[in-house]
């Protein structure tokens, strides 16, 4: 019996291979994915892709662009590159195994895009997941150097996306707002009236000071305890572009 499982993303639309009792893809990607602009002729990175949830979907909404998954757990790039094969798309993905703290200098300026779904605790804080869940969940690398390498591989006035927590918005815009300008925030919520558990910040690296933009978000659901999902949601879901609205 295999240790992975073959799952489908955006109504069948793109396949990933999973972990079955790792991390596994959710949400969280496919909204990353989805904030993407497209742009004619662009590099685009995914720091941290693992098995490539975001990066397959953004491969197949983004049709025009070469995509980069970094990563550094040989496992998880094992399964990525299952999905290149899959997907279909070797022309125009590759994969590269490296540390976010200690990047190749020859990633320097190097994309127009970085995207990225940083782990989200600090080791301690919570209780310790799965050993296949670690690297996805526990931020050994601190945030504010996370964001670091993110910067480094973009090139001058290239943009930076990433989703996170919520309560950490402050420290990412602490971070941001001296090195890039152009920033955007959106929140993500479960339903109407709820507070956002998820932010989804973008910047362009470089750029002079401005002020920051805040978006009114998305919201996921039509109500608290309600499957049902609202139209832009189910639009995401489907492979549409998220509008930063």
């Amino acid at each position: 019996m295999s240790d992975f499982t073959e799952d489908w993303l955006l109504n069948e639309q793109v396949r990933i291979f999973q972990p079955k009792a790792g991390y596994r893809a959710g949400l969280d990607a496919i909204l990353l994915a989805a904030s993407l602009p497209e742009r004619a002729d662009q590099q685009i990175l995914d720091m941290g892709c693992g098995a490539g949830g975001a990066l397959f979907p953004a491969a197949w909404r983004l049709d025009e662009a070469r995509l980069t998954g970094l990563d550094r757990h040989a496992p998880s790039l094992e399964l990525a590159q299952k999905g290149v094969e899959a997907n279909q798309v070797s022309d125009r993905v590759e994969l590269v195994s490296a540390d976010i703290a200690a990047l190749p200098g020859d990633l320097e300026n190097r994309f127009d895009q970085v995207m990225s779904n940083p782990p989200y605790f600090e080791p301690g804080k919570i209780q310790t997941p799965h050993e296949g869940r670690k690297a996805a969940y526990m931020a050994e690398v601190p945030l504010k150097d996370w964001l670091k390498a993110m910067l480094f591989v973009a090139k001058p006035k290239g943009r930076i996306t990433l989703i996170h927590r919520a309560g950490m918005l402050g420290e990412i815009l602490a971070y941001l707002v001296s090195r890039s300008g152009q920033i955007e925030v959106l929140p993500v919520r479960s339903a109407p009236g709820e507070p956002a558990k998820r932010v989804l910040v973008t910047a362009r690296k470089g750029l002079k000071r401005s002020e920051t933009v805040l978006h009114e978000g998305l919201t996921m659901h039509i109500a608290k305890g309600k499957p049902a999902y609202t139209h832009d949601a189910e639009a995401i879901l489907s492979g549409s572009e998220l509008i930063w609205r």
